[in-house]
């Protein structure tokens, strides 16, 4: 009589499938992204008094319940999109002989506009940023790079002294998204005020290592300090609704709103695919057709 295998060890084999992903290279982003939406998936498991297991129905539910409790469809996407790759990996590694979520779709997404922020706004957000401490130097020149250049937060917060040519106005993203590298031009003001934040930052405790951007009170500076510090800011300028990524959103409109090709907007901001081009930027496409009908004049007969 042939015993049934026993039950696998969801919790122990998530650690093997994140050291999986970080052998990789995923950015930690996505790992704690992925890890998170298994972890939720457990939890509501036996919060529920269901087995710990990777069941196509349960999975359905759990999303479900997400949905219920108001969360925002890209989170449940998020959360289910982890489950279905642990379980593609597990297949991979023999510890399943078969994906029980092949197939399963996405929960549809509502298309969203992002407005980009006005010149009014960013000039606000610098205006709070004035003063001459680590602090104030260092957040007015992740502004004006971040919206400068559309660098992600993850590859902002990856670079490196070295990684960054004062002179020549450039920066090299050593590794985005996908792995990819490219380098990211910038103009005279952003240099000044990367400049004027390299000076402050040699009395720092850390100056000696090559992370670019450090923390106050001699700490490092991580992903999540980015997000608080640029929310900080926005705040102070009397923005609501905040997010470090709206200014990857704002350096594509305004790229096309001075007249740059998609092309050099889709090399300098790291996308492959056209449609990524438009998703940043449909939000005012309307706008910046009308500008261009002006200078066309073809009303003029």
């Amino acid at each position: 009589m042939s015993r049934k295998p026993p039950a696998l060890d969801l919790a122990l084999l998530l650690s093997s499938w994140e050291l999986s992903l970080r052998a990789e290279r995923k950015s930690p982003q996505t790992v704690k992204g992925y890890g998170d939406g298994v972890r939720a998936y457990l939890r509501w498991c036996e919060a529920n008094g269901r087995p710990v297991a990777l069941e196509r129905r349960q999975l359905a539910e759990f999303i479900d319940s997400l949905l219920e409790a108001g969360a925002q469809p890209a989170t449940a996407r998020a959360r289910q999109l982890g489950v279905r790759r642990f379980a593609a990996w597990l297949v991979e590694e023999g510890e399943l002989d078969a994906d029980p979520f092949l197939g399963v779709k996405p929960p549809k997404l509502d298309t969203k506009v992002t407005e980009p922020l006005t010149d009014h706004q960013l000039k606000a957000m610098l205006k709070a940023c004035q003063g001459r401490d680590l602090r104030e130097r260092r957040d007015e020149a992740l502004i004006r790079f971040m919206v400068e250049t559309g660098t992600r937060a993850g590859e902002v917060v990856a670079l490196q002294v070295p990684d960054v040519d004062l002179a020549a106005g450039t920066a090299v993203v050593r590794r985005g998204k996908g792995g990819k590298g490219r380098v990211v031009p910038f103009g005279a003001q952003t240099a000044q005020a990367i400049d004027r934040y390299l000076r402050v930052r040699r009395t720092h405790r850390l100056a000696s290592t090559p992370a670019l951007w450090l923390g106050d009170r001699g700490k490092d500076f991580t992903y999540d300090g980015l997000h608080k510090s640029l929310k900080m800011r926005a705040a102070m300028a009397g923005i609501d609704g905040f997010h470090p990524h709206l200014l990857r959103h704002t350096a594509a409109h305004r790229w096309l709103a001075a007249g740059g090709s998609k092309g050099g907007l889709m090399a300098v901001a790291g996308w492959t695919r056209p449609d990524m081009l438009l998703r940043y930027t449909k939000a005012q496409a309307s706008s910046r057709a009308a500008d261009e009908a002006r200078t066309l004049n073809l009303g003029e007969l």
